[in-house]
């Protein structure tokens, strides 16, 4: 039996493409998204930066877990993630690859689980794997009294 669990997190459209988002998440702070000029004013990240964001933090975390369990000393990883934006046949840009770079330093080079860290740290991290495997994305809209006005499975 497959295990299942859910968060959920709000977006408000605040001034044009901007968005507050909730992650509904006790001492967390909201966060400002907005899409990059022309279209957005830049104010936050854009939902392709945040995906990035995810699969690089994923990846970082998951190494490091790895590699000490609960006690990753400070500074010890710098972690770089590169997206590259393609069109597909369509002329509708789409994510095309996201190249990350995870830099260690000595003393996690040196650390005793590296090496065999190095084989399993990646089919741990959610976010890529998932990516990877590509997963369905259901889309509904509803108006303000709640009525469906859209809805799509990605399955």
């Amino acid at each position: 039996m497959s295990e299942e669990r859910k968060f959920t997190i709000e977006l408000d459209q605040q001034d044009g493409y901007e968005f507050k988002v909730n992650f509904n998440l006790q001492g967390v702070e909201d966060l400002m998204v907005d899409e990059t000029p022309p279209v957005g004013q830049g104010k936050g990240p854009n939902p392709s930066r945040m995906l990035a964001v995810a699969a690089a933090n994923c990846l970082s975390a998951s190494l490091l877990f790895c590699v000490t369990k609960n006690a990753p000393p400070g500074g010890s990883l710098h972690t770089r993630a590169t997206c590259t934006l393609t069109r597909n046949a369509g002329g509708r840009l789409r994510i095309g690859n996201i190249h990350v770079t995870l830099k260690v330093n000595g003393e996690l080079e040196e650390a005793a689980r590296m090496k065999r860290c190095l084989d399993l740290f990646e089919d741990f991290c959610v976010v890529t794997a998932s990516l990877r495997e590509g997963f369905p994305i259901d889309v509904e809209v509803v108006g303000e009294a709640g009525q469906r006005l859209y809805s799509s499975s990605g399955a």
